[in-house]
């Protein structure tokens, strides 16, 4: 709960800051967003990620994550190209919409919903899958759609050079070969990973900016209405197929895929000049909506 207060201190921190005459946001935002992805995501994919034991049981829970953005990816992908968005929003909308906030908002949200034998469920679909996401095929998609794009044959030394890709690639490989991180790093890297919601929204904050105009586009509630309705509706539709509609895995997964975008989701946005307004309201804004969607699948899963 604390550690909660803070971040949403940070956020309002930050849209004080912003307000400040001749403070400079623009310069602060971007040293906070190069602290997240060269310290923070790094320091994050060494704590959890070779904890993850690989098995069979964990693809279920896992693949929801991926699911959901893959399908944004295809629905997005589609649209923006059919109707001729361009670039930078099509590419805003594939990973801020396609990214559910599974750990900042999900774990609290779980836990409180049904208690701490659903909070190793939602980590599984956070660290498996979210997390993983975000280090991965969200570079990818800011590489293509970016405001830097290159050609094809550039995007994988891109995606390379990303500080997080490669940490990621060294955890995967320890998680597969059975080796832990060394115990002596473990509460470091625990300090710099708890410091990621409070900086997160803390740069949400000092981007923030209520524009009306870009509330009430569709841009907008078309990101909110796949994070919030569609994404979950289809896990539901989709994965009863794969787990009993009554077990708890049914549950989180179909309530982790209808969280609010991820604020990690919208910071990568940002860095690749993928329409930063629209990913800093669609994250920031996603939050308190995300509360009445929620409730609603809540009561509708029983």
């Amino acid at each position: 709960m604390t550690g909660a207060v803070v971040a949403i201190a940070c956020l309002f921190l930050g849209i004080l800051l912003r307000s400040l005459p001749k403070f400079p946001e623009e310069l602060a935002a971007k040293w906070v967003q190069e602290y997240l992805i060269r310290i923070v995501l790094p320091a994050l994919a060494l704590l959890y990620i070779p904890a993850i034991k690989p098995s069979w049981d964990l693809l279920i829970p896992i693949s929801v994550a991926w699911f959901t953005f893959l399908l944004s990816w295809a629905v997005f992908g589609f649209l923006g190209k059919w109707l001729n968005w361009g670039k930078n929003v099509t590419g805003c909308l594939i990973i801020v919409a396609g990214l559910a906030n599974t750990s900042f908002l999900g774990f609290p949200v779980i836990e409180g919903l049904y208690g701490k034998e659903g909070l190793p469920i939602a980590l599984l679909i956070d660290q498996g899958g979210s997390f993983l996401l975000v280090s991965s095929l969200s570079i990818l998609v800011g590489s293509l759609y970016g405001n830097h794009s290159e050609s094809l044959t550039q995007v994988p030394l891109k995606i390379i050079k990303f500080p997080p890709f490669g940490f990621l690639i060294g955890a995967l490989l320890m998680s597969l070969m059975d080796i832990p991180t060394p115990e002596w790093l473990i509460p470091f890297l625990t300090l710099i990973g708890k410091t990621m919601p409070p900086m997160a929204l803390l740069v949400i904050g000092l981007r923030f900016s209520a524009d009306m105009k870009l509330i009430s586009s569709r841009f907008f509630w078309y990101g909110l209405t796949y994070r919030l309705i569609f994404a979950p509706a289809m896990v539901w539709l989709i994965y009863r197929e794969f787990l009993d509609p009554k077990s708890l895995e049914f549950k989180v997964s179909v309530l982790e895929s209808g969280m609010a975008p991820m604020i990690t989701g919208s910071i990568i946005a940002i860095q690749f000049g993928l329409q930063p307004k629209l990913a800093t309201l669609l994250s920031g804004l996603g939050m308190p909506i995300s509360g009445i969607s929620l409730a609603i699948f809540y009561l509708l899963l029983g």
